[in-house]
């Protein structure tokens, strides 16, 4: 079953219920789904990969707006948005644990002969390919940094 029949699905659910943060969520990534198939030169389709770029930026929106609303005292605007990002978490695959991403960061590094911290572009393209929708690219980022500048 593709991205958006679930996304569907969890919707009734999600209305029978009464829950309105979840539907909420939902809604956005139908809407983000729908807006990114039909943008101006989009095949039709999106891959999966595609989608999973797509919903791990919703997850991104929602936690980045719950720090903000933190930061500002506002916990009552800032809990419905972590609410919401832990159910739209619920579309990607399982994440990595940072012993894993560190393997893998490790395992880039010495395939490229990384030395230092100018060749952490280099380090972060390959492992952010390799790990796609299954780490954060802030956790990459920072054992990356930890890895190249010891």
């Amino acid at each position: 079953m593709g991205l958006q029949e679930q996304v569907i699905t969890e919707m009734k659910a999600a209305m029978k219920a009464k829950n309105t943060v979840a539907l909420e969520a939902l809604r956005a990534i139908k809407s983000a789904l729908l807006l990114a198939s039909t943008e101006k030169g989009a095949s039709g389709g999106l891959s999966e990969a595609d989608e999973i770029k797509l919903v791990q930026k919703l997850v991104k929106q929602r936690k980045d707006s719950a720090t903000i609303f933190t930061e500002q005292g506002r916990e009552d605007l800032a809990e419905p948005e972590l609410a919401q990002a832990a159910i739209i978490e619920k579309f990607l695959p399982e994440q990595l644990s940072e012993a894993d991403i560190e393997k893998a960061v490790v395992k880039a590094i010495d395939s490229i002969g990384a030395s230092g911290m100018q060749d952490m572009g280099k380090v972060m393209g390959i492992v952010s390919k390799e790990l796609a929708g299954q780490a954060d690219g802030k956790t990459i980022s920072s054992i990356v940094k930890a890895k190249l500048s010891s």
